[in-house]
């Protein structure tokens, strides 16, 4: 009797076991319940339209295509809004024209007056140039309250420079994402060598060189992080791409060119110090 005793106590605590539930098991119930409370019956949430698309891979011939003459296109239309220097030049013999003397020294003013004249003489293509907010901007204490013509021509010249080179750079980003990784920048430099007019007696064996040591100050000082790629927005920002530009001068003192990073001489001499380190001329430091 004593062993049908035991093992109908065993019988019965396996079953209260089996019947014992985990601490997870209880806590999926009750998230069940109170998830089957609260949930809200809105059809809405199934209509939602798809709001993200992954960039297409070059194997994904079709799609890439799409994007890349997308891409095309709109650059096209985005550089269609900004002045060619046909216009730049129609809005400088504008201000010339209407100018408001008294003369500020050597340098012409134009009031607030003439200036509205002048921004809807120049067309629609100038309206952001010659808002409010500008002539505001460039106020100098003149005692009538006008801007320098010479200011305004510079600051309106400035911003489609901006303008042009934000697309310039934009060709070179495959991807659309307004980076340039490092292969892109070598790239951009690479075709823009033969414009600089600085670098014309450098030796073509010597471009690769000059090329990388271009390249890593903007990675250097514009990718702090070291993710190998570079924002277009800070490109713009920083004076590097002036300083690079300034080498289409061909009048360039020497003095500045000792200065600029980007000169033949700065490129030689850190050629020449990278030789001078390398002592058994194995190409390796």
């Amino acid at each position: 009797m004593s062993e049908l005793e035991s093992i109908l106590k065993d019988l019965v605590l396996r079953g209260r076991k089996k019947e014992e539930k985990t601490e997870e098991e209880y806590f999926l119930d009750y998230y069940n319940k109170y998830k089957s409370k609260n949930e809200v019956d809105e059809s809405s949430y199934t209509k939602i339209p798809r709001f993200y698309f992954k960039v297409p891979t070059k194997e994904e011939v079709l799609p890439h295509k799409l994007r890349e003459d997308a891409r095309a296109m709109f650059i096209q239309t985005r550089s269609k809004q900004w002045l060619d220097n046909s216009e730049l030049e129609t809005l400088w013999l504008l201000l010339d024209k209407h100018h408001s003397p008294p003369t500020s020294g050597d340098e012409q003013m134009i009031n607030y007056e003439n200036f509205c004249k002048v921004a809807k003489l120049a067309g629609p293509k100038c309206k952001s140039y010659l808002s409010p907010v500008v002539f505001a901007k460039l106020q100098q204490d003149d005692v009538f309250g006008r801007v320098s013509i010479m200011s305004l021509f510079n600051y309106v010249m400035r911003k489609v420079w901006l303008h042009q080179t934000r697309i310039g750079l934009s060709l070179y980003d495959d991807a659309g994402h307004g980076f340039l990784c490092e292969s892109d920048l070598e790239n951009y430099i690479q075709d823009l060598i033969p414009t600089l007019l600085q670098l014309d007696g450098l030796e073509k064996s010597f471009h690769s060189f000059y090329v990388c040591t271009a390249v890593r100050k903007f990675l250097f000082f514009l990718d702090p992080l070291r993710t190998g790629k570079v924002r277009i927005q800070d490109i713009l920002a920083c004076s590097f791409l002036d300083d690079l530009l300034q080498l289409r001068d061909k009048e360039l003192s020497k003095d500045k060119q000792k200065s600029n990073w980007f000169s033949a001489t700065s490129a030689l001499r850190v050629y020449g110090q990278y030789l001078n380190l390398d002592k058994n001329q194995n190409g390796m430091l």
